[in-house]
């Protein structure tokens, strides 16, 4: 039987609880209207100074513990065009993120085949290769809950993951391919 719909709080909990090896987070949608990077987002819009290390220093230690500690987190990040948002999640985000530990992949139509499987439509973690975590957005990006599914219900996702790993490059080569992306390309060197 499916779990119940979990909120941010609850969702990250059962994630801490599940993680202990691997954790995979799928991300499909064009932008995440989430509470947490919204001053964020508008200062990267509005053309302001990016972040510091210092910053995001206790998320990054975090990452930087966990990959000390053997534990594998990645990602792949479908680009079906390069919003806003998306910039802003790569230059303020996974160029960090990635520096501390976390291996983000970027599976782009534009650049390879994105794979024919069903679970390719929507967000979710697979952890462990055992614990889903289906996750559920509005159209305008806004998290509405996620629902822990049945151990037996992870082979198709573990499929899918093994699918758009295989179609999607690692971020720092589709980083460096496309200068274009970066607000410094058209706003100035910081």
């Amino acid at each position: 039987m499916r779990g119940e719909s979990l909120d941010i709080a609850g969702m990250d909990e059962w994630i801490e609880a599940h993680f202990t090896r691997t954790a995979f987070r799928l991300e499909v949608l064009p932008q995440y209207t989430v509470p947490s990077d919204a001053d964020n987002v508008a200062d990267y819009l509005s053309g302001r100074a990016g972040p510091t290390w210092a910053q995001g220093g206790p998320w990054f230690d975090h990452l930087a513990a966990e990959r000390a500690s053997g534990k594998r987190r990645y990602r792949v990040r479908i680009v079906a065009e390069p919003t806003p948002y998306i910039r802003y999640e790569c230059e303020w985000g996974y160029v960090y993120t990635t520096a501390a530990g976390e291996e983000v992949y970027v599976l782009d139509p534009g650049e390879a085949v994105i794979p024919a499987h069903p679970l390719v439509d929507h967000d979710w973690w697979l952890l462990d290769d055992r614990h889903v975590l289906d996750m559920t957005y509005d159209s305008a990006g806004q998290f509405v809950g996620a629902r822990p599914l049945e151990e037996s219900e992870a082979g198709p996702y573990i499929a899918c993951r093994d699918a758009v790993l295989a179609a999607a490059r690692p971020f720092a080569e589709y980083w460096r391919d496309h200068p274009e992306l970066r607000r410094a390309a058209t706003a100035g060197d910081p």
